[in-house]
């Protein structure tokens, strides 16, 4: 476990519980303003084997004011999860259940999702019994399946009928293959709202990405590509600035970072994705996230809308 400088796990706890609180308490000092709300909507419950009150505390370090928890599905043994060699999300993540209950213990400052191993039998519901609780959101999708498989629209459907969106995670030859038909998706299903993320999405921001293969691409950017399209032509997709590849999709090239900031500003979420155990410092990329949609965004309006307004409004929090 990291933490900072000499300070034990305990003291590191203790000393962000009292701030917090005394924040809550209105016990800052004279002249400075409460920190702005900001809704991080992909964290994950036992994130390689995260303890859940350094998960709680990690957050409250990064001045997140409402989290979105993503489960992982059953663990599973077939081909979605790679003969389970990918369950628990391949990060340890936990299942609805825990999410559900980190949710009931601090209400109004966690949310939880629904999600399950698409072609498991019982797959719809599972998912459908968290959605009855409560759940605002379907994901963590991330099996290896094709994203246009009857398995993936029985979810597509659900989600149509409990209208909430359905987060996906699209890699390469690994989870949620042929990126490229899912326009076809999006027309089908036009009530419904996904939301991309991941490294083959991020990748598609660049028109003259080709090697689907490079996961991390750090060349310039030419607008136009794939996930560029999507996020311009169909109303019901949305983007997900979470996890390395999200981050990256802002640094390899900032000019061109801040003009999709400003010509998306209605369709991106800030998200962490983050297994880091303190919530501050170079090692914490959803603490870095946030920093560089601060630096890139055009105007405070977009800032906030990638960091607050736009969940909010989405996810009905």
């Amino acid at each position: 476990m990291c933490t900072p400088y000499n300070l034990s796990r305990r003291e590191f706890l203790a000393g962000t519980g009292a701030l917090l609180l005394g924040n809550a308490l209105g016990a800052r000092p004279a002249g400075v303003s409460a920190p702005e709300p900001i809704i991080d909507i992909h964290q994950h419950v036992h994130y390689a084997a995260r303890p859940d009150d350094v998960l709680v505390a990690h957050q409250r370090a990064m001045g997140i004011t409402h989290t979105i928890l993503l489960p992982a599905g059953t663990p599973a043994f077939g081909t979605s999860t790679h003969g389970g060699k990918t369950n628990g999300l391949q990060a340890q993540c936990a299942g609805n259940e825990a999410c559900y209950q980190i949710s009931q213990k601090y209400p109004g400052e966690f949310t939880f999702g629904s999600n399950e191993v698409p072609d498991l039998p019982d797959a719809i519901q599972e998912i459908a019994k968290y959605l009855k609780l409560g759940g605002r959101v379907i994901g963590e999708l991330k099996f290896g399946v094709d994203c246009d498989s009857k398995e993936m629209q029985r979810i597509y459907q659900l989600a149509e009928a409990y209208n909430v969106p359905v987060l996906m995670h699209w890699q390469f030859q690994m989870f949620n293959y042929n990126f490229e038909r899912f326009p076809k998706m999006l027309e089908k299903y036009p009530k419904v709202n996904f939301i991309g993320h991941a490294q083959t999405w991020w990748a598609n921001i660049d028109k003259g990405h080709t090697d689907q293969s490079i996961l991390y691409p750090k060349t310039k950017v030419t607008q136009g590509g794939l996930t560029d399209r999507l996020l311009a032509d169909y109303p019901n997709m949305f983007g997900d600035m979470s996890a390395g590849s999200g981050l990256l999709s802002m640094t390899r090239d900032e000019d061109h970072a801040r003009d999709f900031l400003k010509r998306h500003q209605d369709k991106l979420f800030y998200g962490s994705d983050c297994d880091d155990h303190i919530g501050s410092g170079e090692k914490c990329q959803g603490a870095q996230t946030i920093a560089e949609i601060r630096k890139l965004s055009p105007s405070k309006t977009v800032e906030r809308k990638i960091l607050y307004d736009n969940a909010k409004k989405l996810f009905r929090i």
